[in-house]
């Protein structure tokens, strides 16, 4: 049999599809066989970092595929052969990472694949799950789906609502009973209804323009905001459209620069930053940040996978729009779609690649 393969970050933004060995488990791991991968903008963005701190290992954190073997006092009762869908610890080392003919990850972020959904479906979803969990329920603190909704609703503004995350954020708002209120393109909108989106809002508008808009609906009520494409527009309209007579707070899956920048524009707003990393329950760190091990998170994250299962299973929960083989497949297929998303050509669909 032939060595398996691996995407290799070679130097700065510059990746190889090199020969790997066989991953050898560590304790409550699977070893899952690749039939898919999904791409997101955090694999190029650890790609390209002037830090360096990715070359020498493998890219790559959405994936689906088969089991193929079961590590040390693995306990979630997974069996070989099932098919399976999971995040991988993408750019750690040459042993991580997605982006290969075999992928390993521990058991907790590991849900099997409902019998209605593809693996290039599934490959889409991990990325979403994890930052969704971390943003909406431990960070901003909604009620966990399913949940009614109130009366009169609660709202949330999520900025970048055509994203792969925001599509299952929508989803997820919606089943904890929240009113949803998005930014997006205009030719995504009628997608994001589809999902349940109440009120879309042009990003192409003027802050001050969608400012208005927003406190049209809500008043001065807002207390929860969502960036899920961190750009200067978005910060300046949830600062302007989040109470002032209120606490708020504003989740992002990036950190501010600078960090008190919403709070000098509005001191009641709290602004918080997640990096789904924290879920493998190991510390690591990302150029100079040391990111400590999180046994919260991890916890929070085996629950939570638990929970999506089961409303995917139920129908209750769609992944976003796959876009299968974009300029090729597999490894190959892999770097050729990095650089389509690399250079933002990528919209209201998330990228995979078929093994």
């Amino acid at each position: 049999m032939a060595d398996p393969k691996a995407v290799i970050c070679v130097a700065v933004g510059k990746l190889e599809i090199q020969s790997v060995s066989k991953q050898t488990l560590p304790t409550g791991y699977l070893l899952i066989k690749t039939k898919a991968v999904a791409l997101n903008p955090t694999d190029w963005k650890a790609i390209d970092n002037d830090a360096g701190y990715a070359i020498g290992t493998r890219p790559g954190v959405d994936f689906a595929g088969i089991v193929e073997e079961i590590g040390p006092d693995a306990k979630k009762g997974f069996r070989k052969g099932d098919r399976v869908y999971s995040i991988a610890f993408g750019a750690k080392d040459r042993e991580h990472g997605a982006f290969g003919d075999y992928t390993m990850t521990p058991e907790h972020v590991v849900a099997k694949i409902p019998d209605h959904i593809t693996f290039e479906q599934a490959a889409t979803l991990g990325v979403g799950i994890t930052t969704c969990g971390q943003a909406l329920y431990q960070l901003l603190g909604l009620p966990l789906p399913p949940s009614a909704a109130v009366d009169p609703p609660q709202t949330i503004l999520i900025g970048g609502g055509s994203t792969a995350t925001a599509v299952l954020g929508i989803q997820y708002a919606k089943l904890s009973g929240l009113r949803v209120l998005a930014t997006a393109s205009p030719h995504n909108f009628d997608y994001l209804r589809s999902l349940g989106a109440d009120v879309l809002l042009d990003y192409h508008e003027s802050a001050e323009e969608l400012v208005t808009k927003v406190r049209d609906v809500v008043g001065d009520d807002l207390t929860l905001a969502w960036d899920c494409s961190p750009n200067k527009q978005f910060q300046d309209i949830a600062a302007h459209s989040l109470s002032k007579t209120k606490k708020s707070i504003y989740a992002t899956v990036a950190p501010l620069t600078p960090a008190n920048l919403l709070h000098d524009r509005n001191p009641l707003v709290e602004a918080k930053y997640q990096l789904g990393y924290t879920v493998f329950g190991e510390s690591f760190e990302r150029g100079t940040y040391v990111f400590p091990a999180s046994q919260e998170d991890v916890i929070f994250a085996t629950a939570f996978w638990e929970r999506t299962a089961k409303l995917l299973e139920e129908k209750k929960l769609q992944p976003i729009k796959a876009t299968v083989n974009q300029g090729g497949e597999g490894l190959e297929g892999v770097i050729a779609g990095l650089e389509d998303l690399r250079q933002g050509k990528v919209s209201g669909t998330k990228l995979v690649y078929s093994f």
